[in-house]
């Protein structure tokens, strides 16, 4: 009799749902579902260059790539200060840099203030850091964090493990990546969801490959960019920074040029740095001597012929640039191999479903281009990052259109908002970011930003890139330079995108400089930027 109640009950709900409609049961499967877990992938210092989702000229990046593949790939995405620290600090706070208070790399990042993964722990979600942190003091607002100390080690890094300093064997990519995966699989609370930041160390300076992947670039001849050779005509301040590669990038230090005779010296300084960089001494962050003789057998024969050819002038130039872009992008290949590892993890173990994916970094970087590596500047290069963003979708399908991604021009003081947004959690009023969610969702945002603010503070400084800040709109961008200069630039970013061509001054623009200096003025006023922000 049991049996055949329960025969009979069994098959009574089966009936149910049988004549339930369809939508209703979708329904009722996604308020079932657990809330979207977030897995934020930050580099440092990646250009949006060399990702071949923008840019195939340099280098392909199948993995990184898979992330938009059916999601959303942001050609207007861009920093709020172009600089390590400060930018971690925009995006942890959704705050620009004169709000959040970490305007530089100085001092130390105040650590009891409101950030994302603080409220998004009061929601219910395990948090954790894993990777590179960069802000002088210890993260708050994770259940879980292991980080490097400072700008961290490629080789043998140590990281510091909730407060616990240990030395780790082999490659930071590697390490970082391993750490996370661990975590994942092994420490969260699978009944929980979850927003891990995985921030990679690469590809900062040094640009140190994995020994796996020394020479990968050797037989590629890469394009010097059309302005390699810019004279900086009508940019003051341009003319003033030390972050040439013919000038300040150090033969020794940046590119490995440290001969065992000692006889290769350089008038820029690092040459004890640059040395000791790359031997074995036995101390954490050093190369073992595995590793070392790796290195060795792939840089000595570049030694010897350095030395041998005696270059100079434009000839010397043009050699650092394609060593430093041959290291540069053997750096990123262990980048985007690692990326692999996360989304095959996330794949193979049913989490990509429910899990947004974000791959960006924390400013961009010169490929060359003015003549330059490293950031900082407002232009073009430095100012614009890689975003592309997984979003898990019912379709399948990518859910923003490639008009839409270069209409909306997104911040990475946004990033904070969308993820408030999407954990189902009230977005503070003194966030200063917009939730990107509406947009990756496909949806239209008519009353979406129309221009963006940015301010650098960091001078005196390394590279000398003067203070200064600007407004960018969807075609021109006006630049004011302050503190021990006082010079405006202004580019018609349309007809000059390589912003070669200062129109300040030019006669006719009085109007053009009259509404982008009106515009500066409102953003200045929306943001809270006082007099002594300036």
């Amino acid at each position: 009799m049991k049996n055949r109640s329960q025969s009979l009950l069994t098959g009574g709900i089966a009936s149910i749902l049988a004549l339930m409609p369809a939508a209703y049961l979708s329904a009722q499967k996604r308020a079932e579902k657990k809330p979207m877990n977030i897995l934020y992938i930050m580099s440092d210092d990646h250009s949006y260059q060399t990702i071949s989702a923008y840019d195939k000229r340099f280098i392909e990046t199948p993995n990184i790539d898979r992330i938009a593949r059916d999601g959303v790939r942001f050609t207007n995405s861009f920093v709020a200060n172009s600089i390590s620290g400060p930018s971690r600090a925009c995006m942890l706070t959704g705050k620009h840099s004169h709000k959040n208070g970490f305007k530089d790399n100085d001092g130390a990042f105040d650590g009891s203030q409101q950030t994302f993964p603080k409220l998004l722990q009061k929601a219910g979600y395990q948090t954790a850091i894993v990777g590179k942190w960069h802000l002088h003091s210890d993260p708050t607002g994770f259940d879980y964090w292991n980080i490097l100390p400072g700008q961290g080690e490629y080789y043998n890094p140590v990281f510091i493990d909730n407060g616990e300093k240990k030395n780790m064997k082999g490659y930071v990519t590697n390490i970082t990546t391993d750490i996370a995966l661990d975590w994942l699989s092994k420490e969260r609370d699978a009944d929980k969801p979850f927003c891990l930041l995985l921030h990679h160390k690469a590809p900062h300076r040094t640009w140190m490959p994995d020994t796996l992947d020394l020479g990968r670039f050797d037989a590629t001849n890469l394009p010097l960019p059309d302005n390699f050779f810019d004279t900086y005509k009508g940019r003051i301040a341009a003319q003033q920074q030390e972050m040439s590669i013919e000038k300040d990038m150090n033969v020794l230090y940046d590119l490995k040029m440290a001969d065992k005779e000692k006889e290769i010296s350089t008038v820029r300084g690092y040459d004890n740095v640059g040395r000791d960089m790359y031997q074995t001494t036995g101390k954490p962050g050093r190369m073992d001597e595995d590793q070392k003789a790796a290195w060795d057998r792939y840089y000595d024969p570049i030694i010897a012929d350095f030395k041998t050819r005696q270059l100079e002038g434009e000839e010397l130039t043009v050699w650092k640039y394609q060593r430093y872009m041959r290291d540069y992008l053997s750096v990123i290949a262990s980048v985007d191999r690692n990326v692999g590892r996360v989304i095959d993890y996330l794949q193979e173990n049913g989490l990509w479903e429910n899990t947004l994916v974000i791959y960006t970094s924390d400013q961009g970087f010169y490929m060359g281009e003015h003549g330059w590596f490293d950031k900082r500047f407002m232009y073009e290069e430095s100012l614009r990052t890689p975003l592309l963003v997984h979003i898990p979708s019912e379709s399948g399908k990518a859910m923003v259109s490639e008009d839409d991604e270069k209409y909306y021009m997104v911040q990475n003081i946004d990033y904070a908002p969308t993820f408030l947004e999407l954990a189902g959690v009230e977005i503070p009023d003194d966030i200063q970011g917009k939730s990107m969610l509406p947009i990756l969702k496909g949806q239209k945002v008519d009353d979406w930003r129309n221009s963006l603010y940015y301010h650098y503070y960091e001078y005196p400084g390394a590279h000398s890139v003067k203070r200064h800040y600007g407004v960018r709109n969807d075609r021109y961008k006006l630049i004011h330079f302050y503190n021990d200069i006082d010079t405006w630039e202004l580019y018609d970013l349309k007809t000059d995108p390589q912003e070669m061509h200062n129109i300040y001054d030019e006669p006719g623009n009085e109007e053009l400089i009259k509404t982008m200096k009106d515009e500066l003025t409102k953003l200045q006023e929306l943001y809270d930027v006082r007099e002594s922000d300036l």
